[in-house]
């Protein structure tokens, strides 16, 4: 079971923001589904265009996400972000929050998080919103107090501390990069989209200039929290083993492996084409797009092809042949 808390807050009295709603409809609605439309997580949605979101509603909905048992439980919030430099708290700020009452606590968030494990064997917050990096850093009075990130939490953000999180075009700077990651661009090569995927997607695309996403995490494995359409087909990387015995192993290549007869030099356009090696190149092909694969005294596979050379795995190609030789894909 993934289950996924998303929140988004436009309607504040005294300052409204104006892509928060659009985000929490965009991330919900994404992450309900797979790429191939099968079940993802069963999402509660919380707007302020449907209703008021007040502390105690988003506080209870909060609570609620972490009683049951989960394989993951998401939480996601766009909208305002507060710290009470006085108590040193940082807070996701309600529709009704204010000043002594800002909504709910960044610290309560985390140790309700902390207590959830291992019942929620795995558990993502995602913040989209000002001074949000503050989440597993300090709490309370204590300024030099740690807040632990307990086993299987991971915390993405959309800044540090001190930071701010923009708004363009109606959706936050943030949430856009991670909906763009979501939906193919953080995915490997199996179409599995991590949340270090994610991060690591959205800190190339922002500069150094500009806000800075946050990532902490205390985890012993990856989760994946979207699948999509794997960039090779998984059944012609499971042959990765059989095209290279070993990992060093260089596949023999010849003309009858290229069907284009077309545009080849004219002294082999009377070869003959074998259909079973132009099945094995267009695999070979694929990988070698996505990195796995590389001609050997060559500049592209089908220059390896016309002049009877070769290809051989790269690093992470052996990476992937190692995950199907152990039955891992």
């Amino acid at each position: 079971m993934k289950r996924a808390l998303i929140i988004g807050i436009d309607d504040y009295p005294d300052a409204p923001l104006h892509g928060c709603v659009n985000d929490a409809r965009t991330v919900a609605t994404t992450l309900e589904k797979n790429g191939d439309g099968s079940p993802n997580f069963a999402v509660r949605l919380l707007t302020s265009d449907a209703g008021a979101v007040t502390s105690e509603e988003m506080a209870g909905a909060v609570d609620e996400l972490f009683k049951a048992d989960a394989e993951i439980a998401l939480l996601f919030f766009a909208g305002h972000g507060a710290i009470n430099p006085e108590t040193n708290s940082g807070y996701i700020v309600s529709q009704d929050g204010r000043r002594g009452s800002w909504g709910v606590s960044l610290s309560e968030i985390i140790a309700l998080a902390n207590a959830a494990y291992p019942r929620i064997r795995s558990t993502v917050i995602i913040l989209d919103s000002c001074h949000s990096g503050f989440a597993g850093e300090v709490t309370g009075a204590n300024k030099g107090e740690v807040s632990i990130i307990g086993t299987g939490v991971t915390i993405l953000t959309a800044s540090h501390r001190q930071g701010s999180a923009g708004e363009a075009q109606g959706h936050g700077i943030f949430t856009d990069m991670l909906v763009d990651a979501l939906t193919g661009s953080a995915a490997d090569i199996c179409g599995r989209i991590t949340p270090a995927s994610v991060y690591s997607h959205i800190d190339q695309a922002l500069g150094p200039w500009e806000q800075r996403p946050v990532y902490k995490a205390n985890v012993q494995t990856f989760i994946t929290l979207r699948g999509v359409a794997p960039k090779i087909p998984l059944e012609v990387l499971r042959r990765l083993p059989v095209y290279f015995p070993d990992a060093a192993y260089v596949f023999p290549l010849d003309p009858s492996f290229e069907p284009d007869r077309a545009n080849v030099p004219e002294q082999f356009r009377a070869l003959p084409i074998d259909i079973e090696n132009t099945k094995k190149f267009k695999e070979l092909q694929s990988c070698n797009r996505h990195g796995l694969v590389v001609p050997v005294d060559a500049e592209h596979m089908y220059d390896a092809a016309i002049g009877s050379k070769g290809c051989r795995l790269t690093a992470l190609g052996a990476h992937y042949r190692k995950l199907a030789e152990m039955a891992r894909l």
